[in-house]
């Protein structure tokens, strides 16, 4: 069917193409593919840019009609959600300034809102309140009107409103840009939308959650407004399900948890972002790193090690102080010439294969390193050992032929599902990072790689989605987000191809034919970073580690005084052969024993010696997640905890 000026075509997603008057809404579309599609839309997508339905499309374009349960449906539900915040805000806090309220993508919250609340700061107690209002004005289904100013009349709206911060706005965006606002009833704010078509298409899946602070600009010499998050879900019974995680996740922080099981600290004299790992958290981590070791040697991996600081003119080679100057430390003055410590550990790995020729029979090198970098975060944006300045990266480069490439990155994702599963993480989503507007390299080249990624992607059969622009600015990359008992979904693993970084530091090998060839690299890392994925760990199990990576695996108690001796000293008999097993010989009650180490310090197994065990050579033993196991033979309580010891999950 032919368009003319006053129709329009709409390629649906399934290839069908429908016709239209120019104008037509989304909602009208989505009217006109069925009811039940029309009841649960929220937006729609036209070639890739999401708008509301309630506006007019007037131009011919690929379409997507988003559901409230969609990934692209909640965040215009959750962008909706905020603009009611603030609708409630200045309903019982009229004075308040309103600065901005975006989606978010965090396991915890949907949305947020900065407000300034002048000389009446609202508190925790005002939360209730402002919930109810919003399920209040939701409930009127009052509809969302987008209105278009010329800017002086924009700018008046705001100065009449008392929305100083919305001017502030207004001013700084280019004079060839549009300044809009969505209308709800009476309230009125500066946004570009999109916004579902009235605030009853929100639902009752929404809550008012915590309070933080912010600065404003996100720039530490401003003044400090209150951040007020939220959340908003295609029902109310998600939402009843995130507030329950939410309630999980404050039991399984690790912050928390780091303290009450001695694992790990921060701050304190040593400086923001920065880790210590108390001897329990450091056993884990060993075992991490003996485990990662092992697997990389079986692998076909060479370990490796580089310094921690280098000359700036390695970084200006590399890019980084083009690219990722903002992320580095100053530079340190050493007999005259410039030094910054290390954010990442690629050039040193370069170095390395410069060091000598290199033929194409030598090629792949697989070369693996835990090592250390630094890296400048805002002291607003760290947050325990998930986001710090100093972290032990598990990093390895692969140094490849180019007709090597596909094969070599099909071998890092099994690597990488195979490493996570061993630390019981099962569930795995993929994305495929595409070349960033920042970024250095040919076209050419950013192709090639990025088809290889995406090659192997489809090899080893993982559904992934395309983040574009999300890449590295030196080429593509797969990223894979591991997901945890509460079903949060954390950054950890990456794998990223590589033609730029090898072409910058002239760097080759010699052919088959005898001529110098330019290698291929890729950059990988399967936990991401031992502080980031030790602190996954602990919130997914708990604090309670599966036996091989407990730091004790058992503790022996004595019922009475006259039990210690044999307590102790079947302890020690473990521990010669490597289990990690400690005796408690206090006096007090039994149970209250258990209890502790079980429960309070999460041991796996706690065995107990009394009359009858001493008389019989058993120990009466309780599993953290079995329950009671009986009185099990000394000698099958050994074999009890090597089984478990060797197991992976």
């Amino acid at each position: 069917m032919s368009s003319t000026a006053t129709t329009i075509q709409l390629t649906l997603p399934d290839g069908s193409v429908r016709e239209y008057p120019a104008g037509t809404t989304g909602m009208q579309v989505a009217e006109s593919i069925g009811k039940g599609l029309a009841k649960a839309a929220v937006g729609i997508e036209l070639d890739g840019e999401v708008q509301s339905l309630q506006l007019p499309i007037a131009h011919s374009a690929k379409i997507k009609i988003h559901t409230r349960d969609s990934k692209e449906g909640l965040e215009v539900l959750r962008h909706s959600a905020a603009h009611v915040r603030a609708d409630a805000v200045k309903r019982i806090r009229p004075q308040a300034k309103l600065w901005k309220g975006p989606p978010v993508d965090d396991p915890r919250y949907g949305f947020y809102y900065d407000i300034d609340f002048g000389d009446r700061p609202i508190t925790h107690d005002d939360l209730p309140q402002l919930e109810k209002l919003m399920h209040e004005i939701v409930q009127k289904d009052v509809p969302f009107v987008l209105e278009s100013l010329p800017r002086d009349e924009a700018r008046k709206l705001m100065v009449a409103h008392g929305e100083d911060y919305k001017v502030a706005t207004i001013d700084k965006i280019p004079a060839d840009q549009q300044i809009t606002f969505y209308r709800s009833g009476e309230f009125v704010d500066l946004c570009k939308g999109p916004h579902v078509p009235s605030t009853g298409r929100i639902g009752q899946g929404i809550a008012v959650l915590a309070l933080a602070g912010a600065y404003f600009g996100d720039d530490a010499g401003n003044k400090m407004l209150t951040r007020i998050y939220g959340h908003a879900f295609a029902d109310k019974k998600a939402m009843e399900t995130h507030r329950h995680n939410l309630e999980e996740a404050q039991k399984r922080d690790h912050r928390r948890l780091g303290i009450d099981l001695d694992l790990s600290s921060t701050m304190g004299d040593l400086g923001a972002g920065l880790i210590l790992w108390h001897p329990k958290g450091g056993f884990v981590r060993h075992k991490m790193e003996e485990y990662w070791r092992q697997a990389h040697l079986r692998g076909g991996y060479d370990i490796v090690y580089s310094p921690h600081i280098a000359k700036a003119d390695l970084w200006q080679t590399s890019g980084h102080l083009d690219f990722y100057k903002d992320s580095m430390y100053s530079g340190i003055d050493i007999d005259g010439a410039e030094y910054r410590l290390k954010p990442m550990n690629c050039p040193f790995h370069v170095q390395i294969f410069k060091s000598k020729r290199r033929s194409y029979r030598e090629l792949p090198f697989r070369w693996a390193e835990l090592g250390t970098v630094y890296r400048y975060e805002n002291q607003g944006s760290l947050h325990g050992l998930l986001r710090v300045r100093g972290f032990t990266q598990d990093d390895a480069h692969l140094f490849l032929r180019e007709d090597q490439v596909e094969a070599e990155i099909e071998r890092c994702l099994r690597f990488v599902i195979d490493m996570l599963r061993a630390f019981g993480f099962h569930e795995y989503a993929m994305n495929l990072s595409t070349r960033p507007e920042k970024s250095v390299g040919a076209d050419a080249s950013w192709e090639k790689a990025t088809a290889a990624l995406k090659a192997a992607l489809e090899s080893v059969g993982l559904p992934y989605e395309i983040d574009e622009g999300g890449g590295a600015f030196y080429g593509p990359k797969i990223d894979v987000k591991i997901k945890d008992t509460l079903g949060r979904t954390w950054q950890c693993s990456t794998i990223q191809c590589d033609f730029n970084l090898p072409e910058r530091f002239d760097m080759t090998y010699i052919a088959a034919n005898g001529e110098k060839a330019r290698p291929v690299m890729v950059h990988r890392a399967l936990l991401g970073s031992l502080e980031r994925f030790f602190g996954v760990l602990v919130e997914h199990h708990g604090g309670a580690f599966p036996v091989w990576l407990a730091p004790v695996q058992a503790v022996l108690l004595a019922v009475g005084e006259r039990h210690a001796e044999a307590v102790r000293t079947l302890s020690d008999e473990l521990r010669a052969i490597d289990l990690r097993v400690d005796a408690d010989d206090t006096n007090e009650k039994i149970g209250q024993k258990i209890r502790h180490h079980l429960f309070q310090e999460k041991v796996p197994f706690v065995g107990v010696i009394g009359d009858q065990e001493l008389q019989n050579g058993t120990v009466t033993v309780r599993s953290r997640k079995d329950g009671d196991l009986g009185a099990l033979p000394v000698a099958e309580f050994r074999e009890l905890l090597q089984r478990h010891d060797r197991e992976r999950l």
